[in-house]
């Protein structure tokens, strides 16, 4: 007996003729009549052909496609499609963002067809008319940014909604799917499904984080809401432990030999992964022997293992306000791998001589063990160097003259000096905070980074010697670039720097870095440090990792990488296996899969900082969250249709005036000159404006921080 065929359902004619035009974008130079399109849908029946013969006269008097002969029709060459980044507005439109494009697409809201922030899209570009701006619709999603949310579940008898926590959008709940959460619980939840003729995606709760506003909660939330993971696997945690933590005489003996060599780490107070330590001796003639000795931890996690699939994957260590989350379990990164005093530690070394003026004579770069005699905190260096006294001081203070001398070099050369207010907070036992202070950058801070500067650059010059022959091959190589800032947003900053009375010509690019370095020097101690820093900071492009080189504009380095800290970063990894491939001869990856790894690298320490500045945040609300009618005195920071932002001058929490609560008159954005402008009363908000505030309310689920003006 023959089955009966199921008859294929025919999708509704919006959804049908997204699809037709699907077909057109993927083949934008082909022609097709409506049975072929038909065709590539799969649609067999009479109706359905009708269906899409009509969609394609629609398409051509909608200006989509040309007709090119009776009922044979091709995509219209003013349209097109093309691939990008999608970015939200706040009224539920986008922008794609696509690289060979100098201008955004606008994605009207009925068309973003459920692509969400970051997702990256397929778009059918519409053909642009005259003044008008380039607009389009999402044709496919071609990869989601994300593949879980952050949020409070929100339940009824029969279901429930997670309510994501940047209310991108709210996932619909079956009752069997709550993962055993309870109403008002902070969750973590996955879309499963998502048809496009339903408005909430569906989905289910993969784990409860529990209630909001506790410490442990939120920390977690912070880390899941940039899908950074927060433990380790049991399963890596056993490949953890299998790792020996005794050397073998064989290993011991092929490797330089700086046990008996005075050898010190510095590392701030709290430090328990030691990445680097410096050994120093005077040698004949008088110069000195600086070595710089890095944890080897690619001797420890070997390729293709489930130790460097991890380390692959989460690409570096998050500093959270209140804790590390390590790239490596706590057996490798706190205990074998960790440079710790009094204890034989394997090491991938720079070695320099070097004379009393900081001049580099010669290199030399190979594995070692070390012995590290003392691990000093850097606030025990600092007391060093001022006092002149203290253990090992001969060494600490060689280290710190020569240091010194480097940076003075370096800042001569062009090199950037930024040296931006951290904020870190006195925490208790619950993760409360009782107090903010300001960590500052010492010369014990720069003893370290200028001799890990340092090598950097001379482990990235090793792979770029002097060209012996003009066409010679370069060699495959990680780097760490960093391109010259955008001339718009130098213009900018210019303006903004203006406004406090700071005066710099963005156009003359080879002056930059002095001009900039003058500024900063003229703002330390002033209320508008923070804000003139980050502003800076803003203005430069990111520092990524890449296999192409471009210098480092920032450093002033023609050749730069990371080699320095390979227990906290994936990319120094990359560096010790490829450096260890030259030293030996053999040969190293495509450059292809090195630059797919830079690339991730690259996106997981964005991923990184946003949770780090996230974490602080909330802690910035939480510890204003007992000060609500309080005034404090503070500086207007940003300007926005949404109100002002003001920086509070003794602990450098940000919150925002929003411009509802300003109810003394109406006020316009000034965009080009950073300012709210009363239209009845004429009074200005500008940025740089010193102010008076009351703090108004304290959202912790919102990291958010409401301020009113005190008259």
């Amino acid at each position: 007996m023959k089955k009966n065929k199921r008859k294929k359902t025919i999708p509704k004619k919006s959804e049908l003729t997204r699809q037709v035009l699907g077909v057109f974008t993927n083949f934008p130079t082909r022609q097709f009549n409506y049975k072929q399109i038909a065709g590539k849908l799969g649609i067999k029946d009479g109706h359905g052909r009708r269906i899409i013969n009509e969609i394609l006269k629609e398409l051509k008097e909608n200006e989509n496609l040309t007709e090119v002969y009776s009922g044979k029709y091709k995509l219209k060459r003013k349209g097109g499609f093309v691939f990008g980044k999608v970015d939200l507005t706040a009224y539920g439109s986008a922008y794609v963002d696509v690289d060979s494009m100098t201008e955004d697409i606008f994605i009207a809201q009925a068309n973003l067809n459920h692509a969400l922030q970051d997702d990256q899209v397929k778009v059918f570009l519409y053909a642009r008319r005259k003044n008008q701006r380039l607009e389009g619709e999402v044709i496919e999603i071609l990869e989601r940014a994300r593949k879980s949310y952050v949020g409070i579940i929100q339940m009824t008898n029969n279901f429930a909604f997670v309510v994501a926590e940047k209310r991108q959008v709210d996932i619909f709940i079956p009752p069997n799917k709550f993962g055993g959460a309870k109403n008002g619980q902070k969750v973590i939840a996955k879309i499963t499904d998502w048809p496009l003729t339903v408005k909430n995606p569906i989905g289910e709760v993969v784990e409860v984080l529990g209630e909001p506003g506790d410490h442990e909660v939120e920390m977690h939330a912070i880390m899941a809401e940039f899908e950074l993971p927060y433990h380790f696997s049991k399963a890596v945690e056993a490949a953890a432990e299998t790792i020996p933590a005794t050397i073998s005489k064989k290993e011991l003996q092929s490797r330089r030999d700086f046990r008996n060599i005075p050898t010190l780490t510095i590392d701030p107070e709290d430090a328990k992964d030691f990445d680097d330590a410096l050994s120093v001796r005077q040698i004949t003639g008088g110069n000195f022997e600086i070595g710089v000795h890095i944890a080897d931890v690619t001797y420890f996690v070997e390729p293709d293992t489930l130790l460097e699939q991890e380390a692959y994957e989460r690409g570096t260590s998050v500093y959270l306000v209140d804790r590390v989350v390590p790239m490596l379990p706590e057996k490798l990164s706190n205990m074998v791998c960790s440079l710790r005093p009094n204890e034989e530690k394997l090491c991938f070394s720079v070695v320099l001589e070097m004379n009393e003026n900081a001049d580099v004579l010669d290199a030399w770069f190979g594995r070692t063990i070390i012995n590290s005699d003392k691990r000093f905190t850097y606030e025990e260096a600092q007391n060093i160097i001022e006092s002149g006294k203290g253990p090992m001081k001969n060494e600490i203070l060689a280290l710190h003259n020569l240091a010194q001398k480097m940076r003075n070099e370096r800042f001569k050369k062009g090199s950037f000096e930024f040296e931006r207010i951290e904020v870190k907070f006195h925490i208790d036992e619950k993760g409360t905070p009782l107090g903010v202070f300001f960590k500052q950058n010492k010369e014990s801070n720069q003893l370290i980074e200028e001799f890990m500067l340092l090598a950097n650059r001379k482990v990235a010059e090793l792979f770029n010697p002097p060209r012996t022959e003009p066409k010679e091959k370069s060699k495959k190589f990680v780097y760490r670039i960093h391109d010259k800032p955008d001339p718009e947003k130098l213009e900018s900053f210019s303006r903004l720097a203006s406004r406090f009375g700071h005066r710099l010509n963005p156009r003359n690019l080879n002056q930059i870095s002095s001009e900039l370095n003058r500024i900063l020097k003229d703002v330390q101690g002033k209320k508008e440090q923070n804000i003139i820093e980050t502003l800076a900071v803003r203005t430069m492009a990111k520092a990524v990792y890449s296999t192409q080189n471009i210098g480092h504009y920032g450093l002033g380095f023609k050749y730069y990488t990371h080699f320095t800290s390979p227990i906290r970063r994936y990319p120094d990894m990359m560096v010790h296996r490829l450096l260890a491939d030259f030293l030996s001869g053999h040969p190293s990856p495509g450059r292809k899969k090195l630059e797919k790894q830079c690339q991730h690298a690259s996106d997981m320490e964005r991923k990184a900082l946003d949770a780090e500045r996230a974490s602080i945040k909330f802690k910035q609300v939480e510890f204003l969250s007992d000060k609500i009618g309080e005034q404090f005195s503070g500086i207007i920071s940003g300007v926005s249709e949404w109100g002002l932002y003001v920086e509070i001058d003794e602990n450098k929490c940000e919150g925002m005036v929003p411009i509802r609560e300003m109810d003394d008159d109406y006020y316009d954005l000034d965009e080009d000159n950073y300012r709210l402008l009363g239209k009845r009363t004429g009074k200005t908000y500008q940025l740089g404006d010193e102010v008076k505030v009351e703090i108004l309310r304290a959202n912790l689920a919102k990291k958010q921080i409401d301020l009113s003006i005190v008259s």
